[in-house]
C-alpha cells in the first residue's frame, strides 16, 4: 500500500503532538482531513476548519484534491 509523509506545522503540529508522520496513502485531501480528526481530535479539527494542506507544493482546502506523496499541514496564517 502507498504512503504518504505528512508534515505538521505550529499548532497543527501541536495538536499531533509531533512534527511528521507516514501514514496509509488515504487518497484525496477529505480523506486525510477525516483521518486526522479521527486520530487527533477537537484540536485538531479546530486547526484544520481555518487552516490549508500543502499537497506536493499546492496549497488546497479542496477535499476533492488527490494527494501526492507529501502534504503539510498549515494552521491558518495572520495577515501583515
Amino acid at each position: 500500500m502507498a504512503e504518504v509523509v505528512v508534515r505538521y506545522f505550529a499548532a497543527a503540529s501541536e495538536a499531533a503532538g509531533l512534527r511528521e508522520e507516514t501514514l496509509p496513502h488515504v487518497g484525496t485531501v477529505g480523506a486525510l482531513r477525516h483521518l486526522l480528526i479521527e486520530r487527533y481530535g477537537d484540536a485538531m479539527a479546530r486547526v484544520l476548519a481555518s487552516g490549508s494542506f500543502l499537497v506536493d507544493g499546492v496549497v488546497s482546502r479542496d477535499d476533492s484534491r488527490m494527494l501526492g506523496a507529501s502534504v503539510d499541514v498549515l494552521p491558518p496564517f495572520a495577515g501583515g
